[in-house]
């Protein structure tokens, strides 16, 4: 069974940003363990794929007091050696009632699959979906609102909603049945892990591999979910240790070697559409890290919620993998020379041509018609000043030494 753990409901409905969300997630299933999470900004950023500012800001958010009850959901406490040195902060989330606090129960390995905004709505489903409401698409873009710009604190576009809800049902981590419940509302069947098959990729590594470090999750099957807990530890608050604030950076460098653990929690999974468009390459993903298959599959994503058909996709890896002799790196293959479209502005365009028609495009064309006639000018210029002799400004004759250049551009 995937690890999951409990996102107070304050927080996926709260002020802050869609990326806090994944961080608490993730932290608070590291926070697992006997002596906390100990991820620094570096590893978490490249385990979420976020940027470190990203991180930084959702750290900030969530250690900060919130502006409307004053709660404090994560503490940071700092460590350094005897010599100095320091280690990576210590990070732990607020202890919560399930009895007195409503909260949602979020896989963790859905932090790295979901984008911030996806994992939030899948968090509210979540929590819908175990209290009985059937959430209309209105509901849920009051939760996903705008959370910067002019229209922050506005509720999002429905067809913004709708795009999140057909994009997590094709990632495999919703099942929607269409005007199924309460005065036609859609039901929502939220999973613990996505219903596609799994990528068996032999990284040898985890979802960290490519940090060069294991992820630092480890199951708990005991506490994964109120069920598996005893019936009197639900009733009681965590318990914590004094926390005692040393000197020191807030970021150190990583953990020893012997310290870190290897991964054993689940193993990357790719939606069918992405598998559609990967078959053609298919011999070059089993070497792959999961990093790596990750911006892949967003890659592919981007373009097909672009308008681009599997089949063109399909096309242009196929033809490009068998007019390539040697592949070295297959990872930086896929995406710097695979999977990149070439072409014009226009999204029907691939490589000059017009997808659907197969006849060339005006824009290329044109494009292509303006260099050649720069060019030519160009050489026409070139030939015309060597036949009268003419030198270019820096151009002196055979053993005189070139100028030194002075202010405002005057040469002595």
């Amino acid at each position: 069974m995937p690890q999951r753990v409990r996102v107070p409901l304050r927080v996926v409905v709260g002020h802050y940003a869609d990326a806090t969300v994944s961080v608490y997630v993730k932290i608070a299933a590291l926070d697992r363990r006997d002596s906390g999470c100990e991820a620094g900004v570096a590893y978490l950023s490249g385990l979420l794929g976020l940027a470190r500012s990203t991180v930084e800001r959702a750290l900030t958010q969530l250690m900060r007091p919130a502006p409307d009850d004053d709660i404090v959901e994560l503490t940071s406490q700092r460590r350094t050696r005897q010599g100095g040195e320091g280690w990576t902060a210590v990070r732990r989330v607020r202890a919560t009632n399930p009895q007195r606090e409503h909260g949602a129960w979020v896989p963790s390995r859905a932090a790295e699959s979901l984008s911030p905004r996806q994992l939030r709505c899948y968090a509210a489903l979540a929590y819908a979906t175990a209290t009985g409401v059937h959430a209309t698409l209105a509901e849920l873009a009051r939760v996903l609102r705008h959370r910067s710009g002019q229209k922050a604190g506005q509720p999002l576009a429905v067809r913004s909603v709708r795009r999140i809800l057909r994009d997590l049902e094709q990632l495999g981590w919703i099942t929607v049945e269409p005007r199924a419940g309460y005065r036609g509302r859609h039901i929502y069947t939220v999973h613990d892990e996505p219903v596609q098959a799994v990528l068996t990729a032999d990284s040898g590594e985890g979802s960290g591999g490519d940090l060069g470090e294991g992820s630092l999750t480890v199951d708990h099957h005991q506490t994964d979910s109120p069920d598996d807990q005893p019936p009197t530890a639900a009733l009681d608050f965590r318990r914590r240790r004094e926390q005692v604030v040393a000197g020191g950076p807030v970021e150190n460098p990583p953990l020893p070697a012997a310290v870190r653990r290897p991964y054993g929690g689940p193993q990357l999974s790719l939606a069918p559409r992405i598998w559609r468009v990967l078959e053609p390459v298919k011999t070059l993903l089993p070497g792959l890290s999961p990093y790596v298959v990750r911006e892949l599959a967003r890659e592919i994503g981007r373009q097909l919620d672009e308008g681009q058909e599997v089949e063109r996709l399909r096309s242009r890896l196929e033809f490009r993998f068998a007019s390539t002799d040697t592949i070295r790196d297959p990872g930086r293959w896929l995406l710097g020379a695979g999977i990149v479209r070439r072409g014009c502005g226009l999204a029907a365009c691939e490589s000059g041509l017009i997808w659907h028609t197969g006849r060339l495009c005006s824009s290329c064309v044109a494009t292509w018609s303006s260099a050649e006639r720069l060019r030519r000018i160009e050489r026409e210029l070139d030939q015309r000043e060597r036949d009268m002799g003419i030198r270019t400004p820096y151009q002196l004759p055979p053993g005189r030494p070139q100028p030194s250049a002075l202010p405002m551009g005057r040469r002595r």
